[in-house]
């Protein structure tokens, strides 16, 4: 009888360890954006029990046709990886803007969101540390384009780059997933197009000073532009990890890789 009262105690302790981190879904106000905007926000553990204590941050941004939930439904783990890595993760919902300001939305304008609202949002309500070298952002897909054109355009506010799938040249998929509802269409406007796209941001890249990770499974529909991105970073002599792997887009594939640009991030952050 006692024994079994103890292996109960011992698994109700264990359970609240494995769930020890906080997440909050909040919502931030804005006037770059026609309504707030829903993120979710992990802490870990560390922090709970320890106020005094900041960690760096990781912004984790979806694809097309996800939101804030998206991350966590992909990879479930991510509140122990929070833990075990001791990091703040923050994911809000991309909304299909491909992270940038619109060019004929004024309600959609994500980029100026992000800068002006939302990172300082973070820092000021959770245990941040508030340097470019201790902030990451990645994600998958428009997620991972993002990454790359926000980081690219604000080295001040991020340090550490990552891209899983990413959709990182737009030009060989003009007429797909509302980029012309965000920029217009290509036809309209060829050099917007390119400008937009993150294969044209390899010099705002090798001026930022980042820590680069990126990958792409090898029977994505974008395995060829992520190579291509590869190939101009080196040619450029930028530094960086690339990984190219068997796989698709789909979420057993994201559900992995994000396991990689987590370490790789804690690596950074703690050199």
């Amino acid at each position: 009888m006692i024994k079994r009262l103890f292996s109960g105690v011992l698994l109700a302790v264990l359970a609240l360890q494995a769930s020890a981190f906080h997440t909050d879904t909040i919502s931030v106000e804005t006037k770059y954006l026609d309504s707030p905007l829903d993120v979710t926000v992990i802490v870990p553990e560390a922090a709970v029990t320890n106020p005094s204590l900041r960690f760096p941050t990781v912004y984790l941004l979806n694809g097309y046709s996800g939101d804030h939930r998206a991350w966590g439904a992909c990879q479930p783990r991510l509140g122990e990886l929070a833990d075990t890595y001791g990091m703040v993760m923050v994911m809000p919902d991309g909304r299909d803007s491909w992270y940038w300001n619109s060019t004929i939305d004024p309600g959609m304008q994500m980029e100026s969101f992000f800068v002006c609202d939302l990172v300082p949002y973070i820092d000021g309500h959770y245990p941040t540390v508030k340097d470019r070298t201790k902030r990451a952002i990645t994600g998958l897909s428009m997620g991972g384009q993002g990454a790359f054109w926000l980081a690219a355009h604000h080295p001040d506010i991020w340090g550490n780059i990552g891209s899983t799938s990413g959709g990182v040249d737009i030009l060989p998929f003009k007429e797909k997933w509302k980029m012309a509802k965000r920029i217009g269409k290509y036809e309209d406007n060829p050099s917007l197009w390119k400008k937009h796209s993150v294969a044209s941001l390899v010099p705002e890249i090798a001026a930022g000073r980042f820590n680069i990770i990126f990958d792409c499974g090898t029977d994505d529909f974008f395995a060829g532009v992520n190579q291509k991105l590869h190939e101009s970073l080196l040619k450029a002599g930028v530094k960086h990890d690339y990984i190219s792997r068997p796989g698709n887009h789909s979420q057993a594939y994201w559900r992995n890789a994000i396991l990689h640009h987590l370490l790789f991030f804690n690596e950074a952050f703690n050199r």
